[in-house]
């Protein structure tokens, strides 16, 4: 149990589109990695077909500890670790918590966006998410991007 409180979420840069490959590899080698994903339907002049997408392109986050995080840079599919004023950018356990819990709820896509305005800081408890600020840098009819500060990353929710 104390060596799990060791482990901290770091974000992880991947090859482009080797993010859910590089997750299944880290998975199996005992390291815990999770990319975060969203079904989008995908139209050709043929077709239609689901198809899942990352939410964060080209990243991935990784669970592991300070001192073994060289270890996840073994795999050809990583490249480096994304940095944060000169620190290895570490995500909280509540964050990676929110990511799962917005990514499995659709409850965000029944509120309301037009009150919401670029700039404004958003209590994402308000729409039914625990323990998360962000900052909202976008919004429409049809989607909104929320800055989450402890990654420094855009998460878009569409409707």
């Amino acid at each position: 149990m104390q060596k799990d409180a060791k482990k901290k979420w770091f974000v992880l840069y991947t090859k482009p589109r080797g993010e859910k490959k590089l997750s299944e590899q880290l998975n199996t080698s005992g390291i815990e990695a999770y990319c975060p994903t969203r079904t989008e339907v995908r139209v050709w002049s043929d077709r239609k077909k689901k198809v899942e997408m990352p939410v964060l392109p080209s990243m991935l986050l990784v669970k592991i500890e300070n001192k073994q995080r060289a270890k996840a840079l073994e795999s050809p599919l990583a490249m480096r670790y994304l940095f944060w004023n000169g620190k290895p950018s570490v995500v909280t356990q509540v964050e990676v918590d929110t990511l799962r819990s917005i990514l499995g709820d659709s409850k965000f896509e029944s509120h309301e966006l037009d009150q919401l305005r670029p700039g404004q800081k958003l209590d994402m408890t308000e729409l039914g998410f625990e323990n998360i600020e962000g900052t909202v840098q976008y919004v429409n009819k049809k989607e909104c991007w929320v800055v989450l500060q402890g990654m420094g990353y855009v998460v878009k929710f569409k409707r």
